[in-house]
């Protein structure tokens, strides 16, 4: 665990400040649980804060407790620039390092004159005034939880708070299936249920909110699937053509490539989605045990992330990605064969 500066910045943090709060790109439900929970715990406190996102996050998000109140940087440019412009600090959630924001972005914040804080639990965390880092801790929003019990604070905690923090350690730890989910995660979220998050209402409005369409596209995922059993790897694909066909929205592939985990003898699992928009093909790695997507993601695809979650990129199409995939197994043989025991 790195924490640089708390005490500092609780001092800083004793008298009402103008604050924005950054999540990644492509939000997910840490990075916007853990946004709007801070969010909504820093108002209490006095400050004025704002939420600006990179981009659009998925619609089964759009319900959470402050979401109407947020900005988009690529859609509400002139607001985010403005209300980044009038901050004191700026809060990074849920990433380790400015380029995760996209490159705009990026830009703006590599000019911002103030300080950051950053809570993250990312590995290689790029080097701030103020951070709270730790790669053991499950979620985000569980670290937003203990930064509000380090300031004593958690009698502040109201529904809308826990509801947000709920949302992202429930959705970062598979429902609370992972590795990561510890005897600690377990009391933060009985906690958080006795200060008003209905975990029912969470689940459904998140998982249960599916569209027509993205069912239709799960389906062409998981026809898309290919095993590979010498390597105790399967590996999901989706190209542009497919998604235009099923309607895709943000965040209908979220979750798809941990159906390729699912199946049994398989370790070491990958999802490839053709990204028109930003000329890459996104993908996202999963595996069990002790082989590292994070390290396999750095090596080869211009990624990282967790042990056992990582995304990546690659520059090309979805045929190269598969066969430069395939290309790299046999280097990682026997670690894959000795990673987990199935």
């Amino acid at each position: 665990m790195i924490l640089k500066g708390f005490e500092a910045l609780k001092s800083f943090l004793s008298k009402p400040k103008n604050i924005v709060l950054i999540g990644h790109r492509n939000p997910d439900g840490d990075a916007m649980g853990s946004t709007l929970g801070l969010q909504h715990y820093l108002t209490k406190k006095g400050h004025k804060a704002t939420v600006v996102v990179p981009n659009e996050y998925p619609d089964f998000l759009h319900w959470l407790p402050g979401s109407e109140n947020t900005y988009r940087f690529d859609w509400q440019n002139s607001q985010s620039q403005k209300a980044i412009n009038a901050s004191d600090i700026i809060f990074l959630l849920d990433f380790n390092a400015l380029h995760r924001v996209g490159f705009d972005m990026q830009k703006t914040l590599e000019k911002y004159p103030n300080d950051f804080v950053m809570i993250d639990h990312h590995q290689q965390p790029d080097d701030v005034k103020y951070m709270y880092s730790d790669v053991e801790i499950c979620a985000t929003c569980q670290m937003v939880y203990q930064f509000i019990e380090m300031n004593n604070d958690l009698d502040l905690i109201d529904e809308a708070i826990a509801t947000c923090l709920y949302t992202g350690i429930m959705t970062d730890t598979g429902s609370f299936r992972f590795r990561s989910t510890t005897s600690k995660t377990h009391r933060i979220i009985a906690d958080l249920i006795e200060k008003g998050a209905q975990n029912d209402k969470i689940h459904n409005n998140v998982y249960d909110a599916n569209s027509y369409g993205r069912l239709l596209l799960l389906g062409q995922a998981l026809s898309n699937l290919q095993i590979l059993p010498a390597y105790k790897t399967a590996f999901i694909t989706l190209t542009e053509a497919e998604k235009k066909k099923f309607d895709f929205q943000k965040g209908d592939t979220e979750g798809v490539v941990n159906y390729a985990l699912s199946l049994k003898g398989i370790i070491f699992a990958a999802i490839f989605i053709e990204d028109k928009e930003q000329h890459i093909i996104k993908i996202s790695f999963r595996s069990k045990g002790d082989f590292s997507v994070n390290q396999f993601s750095r090596n080869h695809f211009n990624g990282g992330g967790h042990d056992n979650a990582a995304g990546g990129k690659f520059n090309g199409s979805v045929e190269e990605v598969i066969t430069t995939f395939k290309e790299l197994l046999p280097t990682y043989k026997n670690e894959l064969n000795r990673s987990y025991e199935i």
